[in-house]
């Protein structure tokens, strides 16, 4: 195996831990990245429009 594999099978090992031990803390996170992704894409679309 090599270290790729092995980092991506522990980072979803401790994903499903997180979302296991405290559901409310991973349901957060994942709000606030979802924010974070919105965000950025509306200053894109915003920039874009603006140079047309």
């Amino acid at each position: 195996m090599n270290v790729r594999k092995i980092v991506g099978l522990l980072a979803i090992a401790l994903l499903i831990f997180f979302v296991i031990t405290q559901p409310g803390s991973a349901a957060n996170s994942v709000q606030n990245i979802g924010g974070i992704l919105s965000d950025a894409a509306n200053s894109i679309v915003t920039f874009f429009t603006e140079l047309v």
